[in-house]
């Protein structure tokens, strides 16, 4: 059941009229058109989690000694709410989103948004913007709940103050064009995360130290970089921002354990349960660079997928390193991938059961 919201609504007084709102969401692409609207809770020592709100949408006026500017305390996480058929409004799996925040803040040792008040603000936000869904095929409303350190000190220690926010935007295919496979670029120079790091927590500072080696497989033609693990560079990872994947000509699966290093995708959790449910044979195991160019050559390995919550599943085709190059089965989009693409979809959209529990109406 929803959740009650505790949150006070404080209208957007210039609101984007109609008919300019329905030409930003008429293709909206991804990331890049925003509602009128976002949710904001403040945290400080005195009094906990308080000044719960709908407010319109505004920059925001920080002092240049504001913590988060100097010593990174941030956190975000990502989701989506759509659209069904029957008109109503679902969200996927929120409740794995804010216990996966919660651990993100315990890592960085920010304040601990309860569960109930991260749910409640992504409701809140989606009910007061509902007209900003897209009607395209595949549109959602992609939702990003953040916070910082916004204690205005010059000190390495845990903030006592936090802003929390959360912005909706309107979404359309995370691949410019629509789902197609797409080629990676293993970085050998940089790694993603270590042991005993952040690797696990969803903080933005994972992401900027990816960007170099993601610009190299950009130059190197490359659609994305996969990294490979800091102690051997040898074992296969995760992308710069999504979850990986390998399914061989027995039909079985296989993703890397979660070992600190990796993040937990409720994308990948879910495929995982899914698999299961299929009765496929599924592996939670390091799996090396040498072993995916040899079983790709012999045709053990006959497709490979990422997954997130923007792209939810998208076909990985080719390969590229510093001296070797393969391609994935036929290069294209292999039949467990598109299952697995379209059944959590299905699921997602209310047009299949969901045995899990898995959606969580809003409106």
């Amino acid at each position: 059941m929803p959740t009650p919201s505790p949150f006070a609504f404080e209208p957007n007084t210039a609101p984007i009229p109609a008919n300019e709102r329905a030409a930003r969401i008429a293709d909206p692409g991804f990331g890049r058109v925003f509602t009128d609207h976002m949710a904001l809770i403040r945290w400080n020592e005195a009094k906990g989690w308080h000044d719960a709100k709908i407010t319109a949408r505004t920059a925001l006026t920080v002092d240049p000694a504001t913590a988060v500017l100097h010593y990174a305390q941030e956190i975000f996480e990502g989701l989506k709410a759509y659209r069904h058929d029957d008109g109503s409004v679902a969200l996927f799996r929120p409740y794995d989103n804010a216990r996966r925040f919660r651990d993100s803040a315990r890592r960085m040792a920010m304040a601990e948004l309860p569960e109930e008040l991260f749910v409640g603000s992504i409701e809140a936000l989606v009910k007061a913007d509902a007209d900003w869904f897209p009607a395209i095929d595949g549109g959602s409303l992609y939702l990003r709940p953040f916070m910082i350190a916004s204690e205005v000190f010059l000190g390495v220690k845990p903030a006592a103050e936090y802003l929390y926010m959360v912005l909706a935007s309107s979404a359309g295919s995370y691949w410019k064009g629509g789902v197609r496979p797409i080629s990676l670029w293993v970085s050998h120079d940089y790694s993603r995360a270590a042991p005993g790091g952040t690797g696990a927590a969803k903080c933005g500072g994972n992401y900027a130290t990816s960007l170099v080696a993601q610009s190299e497989a950009i130059r190197r033609g490359c659609d994305q970089v996969v990294f490979l693990d800091a102690t051997e560079r040898r074992w296969i990872e995760e992308l710069g921002g999504m979850n990986i994947f390998f399914v061989f000509d027995d039909g079985s699966i296989q993703t890397p354990a979660l070992t600190g290093t990796i993040l937990p995708g409720i994308t990948r959790d879910s495929i995982l349960t899914l698999a299961r449910d299929a009765g496929l044979t599924v592996r939670e195991e390091p799996y090396s660079i040498d072993a995916w160019r040899a079983d790709a050559a012999s045709g053990r390995l006959v497709e490979s997928f990422a997954c997130g919550t923007a792209a939810v599943v998208t076909p990985i085709g080719a390969v590229n390193g510093p001296d070797y190059a393969f391609t994935i089965g036929t290069g294209g989009t292999g039949q467990t991938t598109q299952r697995f693409l379209d059944q959590l979809g299905a699921i997602q959209r209310g047009r299949a059961s969901d045995r899990h529990g898995w959606i969580h109406p809003v409106a």
